[in-house]
Formats: structure tokens, C-alpha cells, sequence
């Protein structure tokens, strides 16, 4: 017996190391440990604190870039290109309508419809009508807005309608991977304590499905964001037309602020989809 002992002492478990850490079965090695301080970090989110702040960092940046350029003794293009009240805070309003438009619809449309082609009736249609939600990620974007221009016309409703098919995918996919990941015996469970099977979807399945979909949403919004940018192609507005007024006339400045301001937007618009996503899903998960 103590001899067993000592083998077991020297040896480990089977599947662990004598420190109490993880082996791998495949190597004989033990798993790398996460450090301690980015465990700490993590659970404290410490990610989400210092987003903000280096947000509000390029801000200012941008702001002091901004007023260095002295845009009263600019040349005309170029002056009229950075006007704030006229130009820019138009076109970041349009920007922000378009994103904020088409992530909703998308979040109104994909939800519902990934719970559905997860109930038994309709999951033999999940493979076909996800191979049609990723047609609007196959097409190259400024292809798809042709289509959409095509059927629809000018204007900010072709833009949204099209950013709604593009960024379908994520939420749906998403919609379906957390409902399908739930353990299926808590779903029996609740059958078995007598709820409805209304009641095990809203009481059970989408809550531990809440930070599967919102991965997904967050997604979708950061792909609305970016291509929102190409709007101007077909009348849309957006911070899109700084940008290429910038190309156009080859002025650095114009192209700098425009493409700036573009990702001020996204970085805001991804901390804050974080936040929803760390403080949004159930406790415990």
C-alpha cells in the first residue's frame, strides 16, 4: 500500500499533474495555466473599464487633429469638406441612422426566425434558409448594393434593406447555435416540473441562450457600422462621402477625419454591444 502510495505521489492522477493542474492526454504534459493577473483582469473587466477611456483618448486626438488644421486658411475643397455643423454632423447622423436601422431589423427579423427553424416543425428548413442568409456575405458588398439599387432605387431604405440581408447571418447562426447548445436535460427538466413549451423557451432556453445571440448581434452591428460607409455609392449619405471626397482630392486631412470618425463609431458601438453582452446574460453563466 505505501508503495502504491508513493507511484500515485510521484505519478499523479491520470488526468492531472501532482500540482493539481490539467493534463494533456495527447502530450503527457501538463495544460499551460492562465496567469493569475489576466484571470483577475477578466474577472474584474477590466477590458470594458479601459475601453472608454481609450475611446475618449482618440477622441480628443482626433479633436485636437482637427483644430490644428486651421480650416479658415485652408483651401476651399478642403474647408468645406471638414465643415462640422454642415458636413461632417450630417453625414455622422445619417451614419448612425443607417447602423442603428439595420441592426434592429436585423435583430427583429433573425430572432424570431432562428427560434423557429430550432422547433421540431420547421428545423428540416434551418439548412436551407441559412444557406440564403449567407448570400449576403458571399456577394461582394458593393455588388449587393447594385442588386438592391436595381430593385429599389435610391436612398437610405435600398441602404438599410440591403445591410439587413448582409449582416442576417451572424444573429441567425447565432440565434440557432444557443438555442441548439442548451443542455437538453434542463429543458426536460422544466417539462417535467409542468411548464408549457412557451414557458421552457422564454424561461429557460433564451436566457442561457442571451450571450450566444448577443456574440451575434454585436457582430452584426460592428458589419452594419463599416458598411455603412459605402452608402453614398447609391445615395445613402454617411461618413462614406468624407472619405471619398478625401480620395478624390487627394486631401490627407479630410481622409483622416473621415476615416476616424468611422472608427470612433465602431469602437463606441463594440464596447457598448460588450457591455450588453457581459451584463445581459443570466447569473451564473
Amino acid at each position: 500500500m505505501s508503495g502504491l502510495t508513493s507511484v500515485r505521489a510521484r505519478t499523479g492522477d491520470a488526468g492531472t499533474t501532482t500540482d493539481g493542474r490539467d493534463r494533456d492526454p495527447g502530450s503527457g504534459s501538463a495544460a499551460p495555466a492562465e496567469p493569475s493577473w489576466l484571470a483577475r483582469a477578466r474577472s474584474k473587466h477590466l477590458g470594458l473599464k479601459l475601453a472608454p477611456v481609450g475611446i475618449a483618448l482618440l477622441a480628443l486626438a482626433l479633436f485636437l487633429y482637427y483644430r490644428s488644421l486651421g480650416l479658415g486658411d485652408s483651401v476651399i475643397q478642403q474647408s468645406s469638406s471638414l465643415q462640422w455643423s454642415t458636413k461632417l454632423w450630417p453625414q455622422l447622423v445619417q451614419h448612425l441612422t443607417i447602423a442603428l436601422w439595420s441592426t434592429v431589423l436585423v435583430v427583429v427579423v433573425a430572432v424570431p426566425l432562428g427560434i423557429a427553424l430550432t422547433r421540431p416543425p420547421l428545423r428540416r428548413f434551418g439548412p436551407a434558409i441559412v444557406t440564403v442568409a449567407n448570400s449576403g456575405q458571399a456577394l461582394p458588398a458593393y455588388g449587393l448594393l447594385i442588386i438592391f439599387l436595381a430593385m429599389l432605387g435610391q436612398g437610405l431604405r435600398t441602404v438599410v434593406v440591403a445591410l439587413v440581408l448582409y449582416a442576417l447571418l451572424p444573429v441567425l447562426r447565432n440565434t440557432m447555435v444557443g438555442l441548439d447548445g442548451v443542455d437538453r436535460s434542463v429543458i426536460e427538466a422544466g417539462r417535467g416540473m409542468g411548464m408549457t413549451r412557451w414557458r421552457v423557451l422564454t424561461r429557460i432556453e433564451l436566457p442561457l441562450a442571451v450571450p450566444v445571440i448577443l456574440a451575434g448581434v454585436r457582430v452584426a452591428m460592428i458589419l452594419n457600422i463599416g458598411m455603412a460607409t459605402l452608402a453614398y455609392l447609391i445615395g445613402g449619405g454617411g461618413l462614406g462621402v468624407t472619405i471619398a471626397v478625401g480620395l478624390k482630392l487627394q486631401q490627407d486631412p479630410v481622409l483622416i477625419i473621415g476615416a476616424a470618425l468611422v472608427a470612433i463609431v465602431a469602437l463606441t458601438f463594440d464596447w457598448v454591444g460588450a457591455l450588453a453582452e457581459t451584463y445581459l446574460r443570466p447569473k451564473g453563466l
